[in-house]
């Protein structure tokens, strides 16, 4: 539809378009015709379209067109003006606009006059009466659509993972305090080493060790290990100063000032397993086999030492039993004595 407008309205253009005559010099009359023709009769806000202004005169004419619309204008110029002319006797030139219109309804078209100067003369040639129907791109039914309220402005997080972390952190502490409260409970309610089970317990162990026959299999290392793992258990369980959780330096430590206990072959032994268990230390047949008897005579040197102290304190305990009652005799007959002097005394008076 609008190509065929468009072909209508060029066509009119052969015929004189709103004519109007110049004024003529005294030896020429010249004629000047004008055209002009849109692209679409109504566009939308914001949609381009063309303005074509054609201008016919005679040869030997200079035709200035006016610039495109201004930019405060309701129709604004999007392009800088094409000129195109069409070869002929005549001059023929066709200016072309390239508009966007930015209100609705029927708009003006706001340009200058046509400047057409021959031999000479100028004449003004105005392009008025033109216009563009604008219409709106809203729905028909736009006025009756209520808008949604607005909303409640999104509130600033801030430093919201503070809160968690620190309900980590007290919870990390909390159970950290209900472990230490577990390991001490468990720890009162572990019943008391037996002394002389401990010593039983601990043959029985050496006597299993032996009936498995590791160094027999290539396991020397594994057999020095077991043999003092042996060896801890027994002084554990005998001698109140050892944990099981010393490491072998701890563990030297915390008997060092226990006589039953041979520290010299003791801290052999210990060192010997510490590379075995932790430097991976390879031992000999020989070797393996001299560490597990070395762990039974520790045991045997330490029940040995309790032993003889054990017996040595009962000794002790007899003798100081035996003085007291010795003094509490003498002090009885000391007093017998007294009371039979003054009783004597008393009869002489």
């Amino acid at each position: 539809m609008r190509a065929l407008r468009l072909l209508a309205a060029l066509l009119a253009l052969a015929a004189p378009l709103s004519a109007q005559p110049a004024p003529q010099p005294a030896a020429d009359a010249a004629r000047v015709r004008l055209g002009t023709a849109l692209s679409a009769d109504t566009v939308t806000v914001g949609d381009p379209f063309e303005l074509r202004v054609r201008i016919q005169a005679p040869a030997g004419a200079a035709v200035t067109f006016p610039t495109a619309p201004d930019s405060a204008s309701a129709v604004e110029g999007l392009d800088p003006r094409r000129d195109r002319t069409t070869p002929g006797d005549a001059v023929d030139v066709t200016a072309v606009y390239r508009l966007a219109a930015w209100d609705v309804g029927t708009l003006p078209i706001t340009l200058g006059d046509v400047v057409v100067r021959i031999d000479g003369a100028e004449r003004r040639v105005p392009l008025r009466a033109l216009q563009v129907h604008v219409r709106s791109v809203l729905p028909a039914d736009s006025a009756q659509r209520v808008p949604k309220p607005a909303r409640e402005p999104i509130a600033d997080p801030g430093l919201w993972w503070l809160q968690w972390l620190l309900l980590a952190l007290a919870l990390l502490a909390l159970l950290a305090l209900l472990l230490l409260l577990a390991r001490r409970w468990l720890r009162r309610r572990r019943p008391a080493p037996v002394a002389g089970g401990a010593y039983a317990a601990a043959v029985a162990a050496f006597d299993r060790l032996d009936g498995m026959r590791l160094v027999e299999a290539g396991e020397t290392g594994r057999h020095a290990a077991l043999a003092e793992e042996i060896l801890r258990d027994y002084l554990v369980a005998r001698l109140s100063e050892a944990d099981p959780s010393h490491t072998s330096v701890e563990l030297r430590a915390a008997l060092a000032a226990r006589e039953e206990v041979p520290q010299e072959r003791l801290h052999a032994l210990l060192d010997l397993t510490d590379l075995v268990k932790f430097a991976a230390l390879p031992l000999a047949p020989a070797a393996a086999t001299e560490a597990g008897r070395e762990a039974r005579g520790v045991v045997d040197a330490v029940e040995q030492g309790i032993a003889a102290r054990e017996a040595r304190e009962r000794e002790e305990a007899e003798a100081r039993a035996r003085e007291e009652r010795d003094a509490q005799k003498r002090y009885e007959e000391e007093q017998r004595r007294r009371a039979l002097h003054d009783d004597r005394g008393e009869r002489a008076a």
